[in-house]
């Protein structure tokens, strides 16, 4: 079983303490965003977990307590964008994150820090001459810290156009894309870093530019030095080739309030939600009600047998 911690929030950021309290107990309880009083018991025992996916904009407290995961394997995808306040308001400063990214890889191994540079978004101040100078001075601090670079490109849903108002902020077009891929693949060329796209449609292969799993069999084979079977996730979009992985994190919860965020749809209900969380509760937030009902997960080891010796 793979661990998913999160795509909806970013728990190191700002659940550390819940995340190692759950550790601690095995388990974690999960509300189903959908049926709201659906609510999942899973083990996160170390004979069940595989491995930790970790999603994050600033793991720093997070990565003191790395010792109590000794039990466990895991990576991070570490988003490091190049946006100011007016997009991301709660994200540390540019330069503390990028030390933090330094720490982190230099304390686990640099290919398990997997560098996101996402969602890429054009507005007036945020050019493409803008994406190009920033991206190139972010690469040459950390390119020797990573292996890889993850990129896509801002899809404004209804509930993120919400945030958006009053900005420039657009989607970029085909051509527009294919324009500033080039130019940052020439970039990581000249860094030694691989360039991969994470959801995306568009084809960049004649640039050199694949299509990421950010949830990575092969990446996992590597970090376990095991074989292990498993299927495509199929409550990820098609475009997505992320293979299957429980999710433990929930939506309107994470304070960085970077306003192009899909899973931050409401400032009230962050607000409201992050007032209800207990670093000592099975659940992320809130309290099990009469009308809830627990289910406990199946789940068991997907790893199939020992790759090298």
């Amino acid at each position: 079983m793979i661990i998913s911690a999160s795509r909806r929030t970013d728990i190191p950021a700002f659940y550390s303490e819940w995340f190692y309290n759950r550790v601690k107990d095995g388990f974690v309880y999960v509300r189903n965003p959908i049926n709201k009083n659906l609510i999942s018991k899973v083990s996160l025992l170390p004979e069940h977990v595989d491995c930790f996916v970790f999603w994050t904009k600033n793991p720093k407290p997070f990565i003191e307590r790395l010792s109590e995961l000794s039990k466990y394997k895991y990576y991070f995808q570490f988003t490091l964008n190049s946006y100011s306040k007016d997009l991301e308001p709660n994200v540390p400063k540019k330069e503390d994150i990028i030390e933090t990214f330094i720490k982190l890889s230099q304390k686990i191994g640099k290919e398990k820090v997997i560098w996101r540079y996402d969602p890429i978004l054009l507005s007036d101040k945020y050019t493409i001459d803008y994406h190009i100078k920033y991206f190139r001075t972010v690469a040459e601090k950390i390119s020797p810290y990573t292996e890889k670079c993850v990129i896509s490109f801002i899809d404004l849903y209804k509930k993120s156009e919400r945030n958006l108002k009053g900005t420039t902020v657009r989607e970029i077009t085909e051509n527009e894309i294919k324009i500033l891929s080039s130019e940052l693949k020439k970039i990581t060329n000249e860094f030694n870093l691989s360039l991969e796209t994470c959801a995306e449609n568009i084809e960049l292969s004649t640039l050199g530019i694949g299509h990421n799993r950010c949830i990575d069999n092969v990446l996992i084979e590597r970090i376990l030095n095991k074989k292990i079977k498993a299927s495509k996730d199929k409550n990820q979009r098609n475009e997505c080739g992320c293979i299957e992985s429980i999710d433990i994190g929930a939506y309107n919860t994470c304070k960085h309030g970077c306003l192009y965020c899909y899973a931050n749809y409401n400032p009230q209900m962050v607000t409201d939600n992050c007032n209800k969380h207990s670093s000592i509760s099975p659940l992320l937030f809130g309290e099990i009600g009469e009308k809830d009902k627990i289910v406990v997960r199946k789940v068991k080891s997907i790893i199939i047998n020992t790759l090298f010796g």
